[in-house]
């Protein structure tokens, strides 16, 4: 302990405090009549109440240190138990002794919180069909979850501290976030790739995260086949099924003996017919082969507005307002974009002739997107459940494919298409959404998955 410690200076200055009073009882005694033996036991008892003062004082300023030194290794220890005694007095060490204990309580919930999160985060990540990878700045591993463990086949204890190359997760590693095929001894296919750089102690770290995608892609694929075999089934059977009706109907005919009077007649209807069912079947076979075979668009530069100026006044049966727009350029093509606005505008002006309502076209701009709104007030959407379902329609005569085909360029060129129905008047809006000239924000899962 240093000379001149905290305590040694506190018993020094008592010293010098009382001091001088004892000097001057000393030179007193020293001058008084009283017998030599009397001077002397006088002298020693001042000099020992001197002295005792000095360290008493000493002692009272030390303990109170020492207890909050204590309480304040405990807490350093994690040990929130240990409280100061208090009797609820104004003087300051009462206030240091209070706010010890109230430090001591708000540790103590904020370790009880940061525990049950922890053990939340550790029961997350050991249910969830997730595979999380930890890696240090070495690129070795330091957690793995349950999932994790099961995917590359091997226990915590045997992957704690392997390189990421090590574990076959090297070009996972690469990429921030894409879609690859893998393959892992517990399993192989199709992966969402996630990584996330964060810190630790200090030093750089690395979260991986591995979704397999397989699944839920053949979920996905299975329904899409369902829902296209139950409209294709639905679009045969109501062709197929009057041609089988008719055709029975004309050989029944053709079996009679004698014939009718007006038998060429009948044939000649029935055959009509026969003929218009395969001719409309022949329609949805085409239609679907347009779908298809829709290919890629070829995106250059193009100014919106004489393209949205040309599709307006396309359709002859009802005029198109048209709602300018300031001057705006966008990745696209052309011939794309101009067929889904027509398809569009005439879903628009469909409706619109059976209210005789309006219809209008135009376009704004919404930070780095541009949106073309096609208005009408028809009698508006009774549900947009199966809108974009491809060969649905609620319209005699129609394919079926206008809206899928027009929501499949949208996404091509990296846009949107939505149907709506207007909040502040009957009919429906169309908001066709694309990212503007130079601006295209690339989804790497989407162009993996195309």
């Amino acid at each position: 302990m240093p000379i001149f410690s905290h305590d040694r200076r506190v018993l020094a200055l008592a010293l010098a405090g009382g001091a001088p009073a004892v000097v001057l009882a000393l030179l007193y005694l020293r001058t008084a009549t009283w017998p030599a033996a009397a001077t002397i036991a006088a002298g020693i008892a001042v000099a020992a109440i001197w002295i005792a003062g000095a360290v008493l004082a000493r002692r009272h300023v030390a303990r109170p240190l020492q207890t909050v030194s204590n309480l304040l290794a405990a807490l350093r220890e994690g040990d929130f138990s240990i409280r100061a005694r208090t009797s609820g007095g104004a003087d300051p060490l009462e206030h240091v002794m209070f706010e010890i204990n109230t430090l001591a309580d708000t540790l103590r919930g904020q370790r009880l919180g940061a525990q049950e999160a922890t053990a939340l985060l550790h029961a997350v990540m050991a249910e969830i069909d997730v595979a999380i990878f930890a890696f240090d700045g070495q690129r070795r591993l330091v957690l793995v979850n349950r999932y994790g463990s099961r995917l590359l086949g091997l226990a915590d204890a045997d992957l704690i501290g392997r390189s990421a190359e090590a574990l076959g997760l090297q070009s996972a590693l690469q990429t921030p976030a894409t879609l690859q095929d893998l393959s892992f001894a517990g399993g192989a296919g199709r992966w969402e790739v996630r990584r996330t750089r964060f810190f630790q102690g200090g030093s750089p770290h690395d979260l991986l995260a591995l979704s397999d995608l397989s699944q839920p892609l053949r979920e996905q694929e299975r329904e899409a086949w369902r829902r296209l075999i139950r409209v294709i089934g639905h679009e045969l059977n109501n062709s197929l099924a009057p041609i089988k009706s008719i055709a029975g109907s004309l050989e029944s005919l053709l079996g009679r003996e004698p014939l009718p009077a007006d038998w060429r007649d009948d044939m000649t209807h029935g055959l009509g017919i026969i003929a218009s069912r395969s001719d409309a079947l022949g329609r949805f076979t085409s239609a679907y082969a347009r779908l298809a075979r829709l290919p890629p668009p070829s995106r250059v530069p193009t100014e919106l507005g004489p393209l949205v100026r040309r599709v307006a006044p396309l359709d002859p049966r009802r005029p198109v307002a048209l709602v300018e727009g300031p001057p705006v350029v966008v990745e696209a093509d052309a011939d794309q974009l101009e067929q889904l606005l027509i398809n569009v505008t005439r879903n628009a002006v469909d409706a619109a002739l059976e209210t005789g309502g309006d219809v209008s076209l135009g376009w704004t701009l919404q930070d780095d997107w541009v949106e073309v709104r096609v208005e009408d007030e028809g009698p508006g959407l009774p549900s947009t459940g199966n809108l974009f379902v491809p060969f649905f329609t609620t319209k005699p005569g129609g394919s079926g494919i206008g809206l899928a085909l027009s929501r499949q360029i949208a996404e091509g060129h990296g846009g949107t298409l939505t149907l709506e129905n207007r909040g502040d008047r009957r009919g429906t809006r169309a908001i066709l959404r694309l990212p503007r000239g130079g601006t295209h924000r690339d989804d790497p899962f989407h162009a993996a998955a195309s």
